[in-house]
């Protein structure tokens, strides 16, 4: 097992991740009101100075932090996702991620005028990151909302001339999760029924409860692959400690592993604390749900022969913000490596759990 340490500058914690001629790069860092535009510029000289470009961002904090993010940067040529949670006011930032790539030509996609995200090719695979996908219409209901924008998924993976069943990974974010995420999983399994997603590979997701830029129901990122010959293999992992999530009509694998030249990427779904029968454990007791959250994380990690060392970002979700020192001193205790993590203030997807990570892991070489 080769450790994917981060490199850090200040603010910033920057993970390489090779694979077949090309490298990306995954950004991890601490932000506010304050100083955004200082992180920003940071972040922009690192990829400058790697001779990358931007292809997918995240921001973690309040609808009002939208403009600021634009205003903060010069030319915003990718696409920007930003997120807050149902619970909180939103009147501070969390954090950020971005992806940045080198050695690869970065090809747009566009939703009409408005970049969403890009594509690009290495000799055995084509790759496709996307985000803030969100419907057109916001006067459809919650679910033609959610069914429009897995439509809109479909005809934006054209312009890659890649297909729906070449999704690996999703990051879905609701409105108002709570009220309606059975809803939701309803019109999901039936557009994977739609399109043989059953019959080929259950992406990799993450499924949370998250304010968005302008209030949509529903706003989407992905990340697809499509090999172009053996030497790329995309393919689910279980989770050792859980039992798949279909067993409780949730459409998502638990993990997915890209293996392709240079390196192995490992992406691991939204995991929470959940029995093995899919029940809730730990009511009302966050400490113990992070536990038992890490623990299946962890034997995910170590059933693909890696460990914490080779995360190269994560998200940890907490629907009370002010409980984000209990990871800390979990990680803390267990004399963890340090991990690039960003914090989201988010409902999570039921009731009575407290707390979600999701994670990618690499492994080099």
């Amino acid at each position: 097992m080769q450790e994917t340490a981060p490199s850090s500058t200040q603010n910033l914690q920057v993970v390489e991740f090779p694979h077949d001629g090309v490298k990306a790069y995954h950004i991890t860092a601490q932000a506010s009101g304050e100083n955004m535009q200082e992180v920003f510029g940071q972040v922009m000289d690192e990829t400058e100075r790697r001779d990358a470009k931007i292809a997918f961002q995240y921001l973690f904090g309040g609808r009002q932090f939208h403009p600021l993010a634009v205003a903060a940067i010069d030319k915003l040529d990718w696409p920007l996702t930003l997120l807050h949670g149902d619970s909180c006011s939103g009147s501070s930032i969390t954090g950020t991620q971005f992806i940045a790539i080198s050695g690869a030509e970065l090809n747009p996609v566009m939703d009409g005028a408005r970049l969403v995200g890009n594509w690009y090719d290495t000799a055995d695979a084509r790759y496709c990151l996307l985000g803030d996908i969100r419907a057109d219409d916001l006067s459809l209901s919650r679910e033609e909302q959610a069914r429009a924008v897995f439509e809109k998924m479909e005809i934006l993976l054209k312009q890659a001339d890649m297909e729906f069943t070449d999704i690996a990974r999703t990051w879905i974010y609701l409105n108002d999760l709570l009220e309606w995420y059975d809803e939701f999983n309803v019109v999901r399994s039936q557009f994977f029924r739609e399109r043989g997603v059953f019959e080929k590979m259950v992406p990799a997701s993450t499924g949370i409860g998250a304010g968005t830029a302008a209030g949509e129901a529903m706003v989407c990122a992905l990340l697809a692959v499509k090999p172009k010959n053996e030497k790329v293999k995309v393919f689910p992992v279980g989770s050792p400690l859980q039992c798949p999530a279909l067993d409780y009509k949730s459409s998502f694998a638990r993990a997915v592993e890209i293996d392709q030249p240079g390196s192995r990427l490992l992406t691991v779904s939204g995991t929470a604390s959940i029995e093995p029968n899919g029940k809730t454990a730990h009511l009302g007791d966050c400490e113990k749900q992070i536990q038992l959250t890490m623990e299946v994380v962890h034997e995910i990690l170590k059933s693909r022969g890696m460990d914490w060392g080779n995360t190269a970002r994560a998200i940890a979700y907490f629907k009370d913000i002010s409980e984000v020192h209990l990871l800390e001193k979990y990680c803390r205790e267990r004399h963890l490596p340090e991990i690039p993590i960003a914090i989201s203030h988010a409902d999570i997807c039921r009731h009575d759990l407290l707390f979600e990570l999701e994670l990618d892991a690499v492994e080099k070489g």
